[in-house]
């Protein structure tokens, strides 16, 4: 592991099993699950160029590289943020695998050209802003809250990066199911797969992961429920495969 500097605040944590080592900082940046799940849940292209939209601290692209053989890119709107990706792939040297750019995903198209992009992840802010709403600090509102893109915005963006026929993969939550159905498809990105993750059996789902395909025609399929807890608080069998089990969905 290369040695790189860890500012006050910061920790490097391991990721997963994968012998990858992530710069994280509770005050700044942590991923959670949603994004352990995004990158397992998206069909990748063995080759070609993917894009990590709302990249936050770099963790889907550095799961993705365990998975593809694809150049991967991530953008990131927040410097310190981008700067924590940069450094954790600087120290797990994929320097050659992944690049980060800092700035607006709603003008990298500009710099891109549009379908530029063989598939898309995104593990976008979940809520809309609201006057008072939020007391987190800077950081972590802009991660979570819908400061400097909107979900529409998002979907926007991905649609003119997206080639004919690649894929973008969201982590959402359900709530917001149908405002994303109906934007994904205003912006020619038809839903093609959902799955929803439920804490535990008999709890309503709190995550909704969703792919859609650039210009595909109606054609939507809901996958079984994935549960997280089993009863004795243990995480179920799935969720431990898809921490640390094979890798799958590569095209």
């Amino acid at each position: 592991m290369q040695t790189v500097p860890i500012y006050d605040q910061e920790r490097v944590d391991d990721l997963l099993t994968h012998n990858l080592h992530i710069i994280q900082s509770d005050e700044v940046f942590s991923f959670s699950m949603d994004a352990v799940l995004l990158a397992r849940f998206a069909s990748v292209p063995k080759h070609g160029k993917i894009l990590d939209l709302c990249t936050g601290n770099g963790v889907v692209p550095l799961l993705l590289t365990t998975r593809t053989e694809a150049q991967i890119e991530g953008i990131e709107i927040q410097e310190r943020l981008a700067d924590m990706a940069q450094r954790s792939i600087r120290m797990n040297g994929l320097e050659d695998r992944i690049k980060i750019r800092l700035g607006d995903l709603r003008d990298l198209v500009s710099e891109t050209g549009h379908g530029a992009y063989d598939a898309i992840t995104v593990n976008p802010p979940y809520m809309p802003l609201r006057a008072g709403e939020t007391k987190l600090n800077t950081h972590q509102a802009i991660a979570r809250h819908e400061i400097h893109c909107s979900l529409e915005e998002v979907i926007q963006a991905s649609m003119r990066l997206l080639r004919n026929g690649g894929k973008v993969t969201m982590v959402h939550k359900p709530q917001r199911l149908g405002e994303i159905i109906s934007l994904l498809r205003q912006y020619r990105l038809e839903p093609k797969l959902i799955r929803f993750v439920h804490p535990r059996k008999h709890m309503e789902a709190n995550i909704v992961l969703i792919e859609a395909l650039r210009d595909g025609k109606p054609d939507m399929r809901i996958l079984p429920p994935l549960i997280v807890y089993q009863e004795d608080g243990q995480y179920c069998p799935e969720i431990m495969d898809i921490y640390y089990g094979s890798n799958e969905g590569t095209e």
